[in-house]
C-alpha cells in the first residue's frame, strides 16, 4: 500500500492536483494568441494607411513635377522631370512600386532636396518624441493623482465648491486648442518677459512651453475622467465591503480602487499619447521646433508629395503601435478584455 500510494505522490504533477499547474500555461497561450490577433489587425491597419496616403496624396490636383519646376519650365523639362520621378507609369504600377518599397524601408525620394524621406524622418523623428514622450508622461503623473484627490473630495456631493472649480478649471483647458496655448506662452514667456529662447531646439530650456502647451488639454480630459471612474469604483459593492471589513485606507485604496480605476485611464492614455503626436504639427510651428511638424507644414508648401506620405505614414504607424500596446497591457491586466478576441 505504501509502495502504491508513493508511486502515485511521483506521478502526481507539481503543484497540487494537476489542475493548477496547466492554468499558468493556459493563461499565456491565451495571451499570445490575444497578441498574435493584434498583431495580424496592426499589419492589416499600417496596409490600409499605406494605401490610403497613397491614393490620397495622388487625388491632389496637379503635376508635382510642374509645381516643383516653377511656372518657367518648359514643356520639354516637365516631361523629363515626370520621368525622373517615375510619374509617367501606370497609377497601379506606381502604387505597387510604393508598397514594395515600403516594405523594404524605402519611402520614396524627395521632389526638392532629393534625400531619401526615410533619411529626413530620422531626422526629424526624434525632436518630436522628445516633446511628446515628456510631455505623455507629465499628463499621467498629474492627471491620475488629481483625478483620484479630486474623486475623495467631491464624493457622496461633499465639496461642491472644489467639483464646480474642478469642472471649470478643466473644462477651460479641455476646451482650449494646444496651438492656442503656445501662442499665448510665445508671446507672454518669450516675447514680453524673456524667459525663455525665442525658437529651435537649444537645451532644456527649450522644451519647457512646448511641453506644457502639449500637456494643458490631455491632463484636463484625463484628470475629469479618472474622477469619474473612481467615483464609480468608490461607489461600488465591493469597495463598501472592503470598507466593512475595517481595511486601511491606503490598502483599500491601492488593492481595489486604483486597478479597476486604471483600467479607463490607461484606455484613454492610448489616445492622449495618439494626440501628442498629432498636437506637435502645430505647436512645433509656433516654436520653430525641427520635428515633423515643422517638416509637413513645408512639405505641403513645397508640394513635397512623398515626404509628406512619409511623415503620415510615420504619424499613423505610431498612433497604431500605441493602441496596440494599449490593448495588451489592458489584456495583461484584465483578462476579460481578451474574451471578445477569443
Amino acid at each position: 500500500m505504501a509502495q502504491v500510494t508513493t508511486t502515485a505522490a511521483q506521478g502526481r504533477p507539481p503543484g497540487g492536483d494537476g489542475r493548477t499547474a496547466v492554468r499558468p500555461s493556459a493563461a499565456a497561450q491565451g495571451l499570445a494568441r490575444f497578441a498574435a490577433q493584434r498583431l495580424a489587425r496592426l499589419v492589416i491597419s499600417v496596409f490600409i494607411l499605406v494605401t490610403a496616403t497613397f491614393f490620397m496624396i495622388q487625388a491632389i490636383p496637379g503635376n508635382p513635377a510642374a509645381d516643383t519646376l516653377g511656372q518657367q519650365a518648359t514643356k520639354q523639362l516637365i516631361q523629363l522631370r515626370t520621368r525622373q520621378l517615375g510619374l509617367d507609369k501606370p497609377l497601379l504600377t506606381q502604387y505597387w512600386d510604393y508598397l514594395t518599397g515600403v516594405a523594404r524601408g524605402h519611402l520614396g525620394t524627395s521632389f526638392i532636396s532629393t534625400e531619401p524621406v526615410s533619411t529626413i524622418l530620422a531626422a526629424r523623428t526624434p525632436p518630436t518624441l522628445e516633446l511628446a514622450i515628456p510631455a505623455f508622461l507629465i499628463v499621467i503623473l498629474v492627471s491620475v493623482p488629481l483625478g483620484f484627490v479630486m474623486a475623495l473630495r467631491t464624493q457622496d456631493g461633499r465639496g461642491e465648491r472644489t467639483r464646480l472649480a474642478f469642472i471649470a478649471v478643466t473644462g477651460l483647458g479641455n476646451s482650449t486648442p494646444d496651438f492656442v496655448w503656445a501662442t499665448l506662452f510665445s508671446v507672454v514667456f518669450i516675447v514680453g518677459l524673456k524667459l525663455f529662447p525665442v525658437a529651435g531646439d537649444t537645451g532644456f530650456a527649450s522644451h519647457v512651453l512646448p511641453v506644457a502647451a502639449l500637456v494643458i488639454g490631455p491632463a484636463a480630459t484625463l484628470s475629469r475622467i479618472v474622477r469619474v471612474e473612481a467615483l464609480k469604483v468608490l461607489a461600488s459593492d465591493y469597495v463598501l465591503a472592503a470598507r466593512g471589513r475595517r481595511l486601511p485606507s491606503w490598502l483599500l485604496y491601492l488593492r481595489h480602487v486604483l486597478p479597476n480605476m486604471l483600467t479607463a485611464a490607461l484606455t484613454y492614455g492610448g489616445m492622449v499619447f495618439a494626440g501628442l503626436i498629432a498636437g506637435t504639427v502645430l505647436v512645433e510651428n509656433v516654436f520653430a521646433w525641427p520635428g515633423l511638424g515643422t517638416e509637413v507644414v513645408q512639405a505641403v508648401v513645397d508640394k513635397d508629395y512623398p515626404v509628406i506620405q512619409g511623415i503620415l505614414l510615420v504619424l499613423g504607424t505610431i498612433c497604431l503601435v500605441t493602441q496596440l500596446l494599449v490593448d495588451i497591457t489592458l489584456g495583461v491586466l484584465d483578462p476579460r478584455s481578451r474574451i471578445r478576441e477569443s
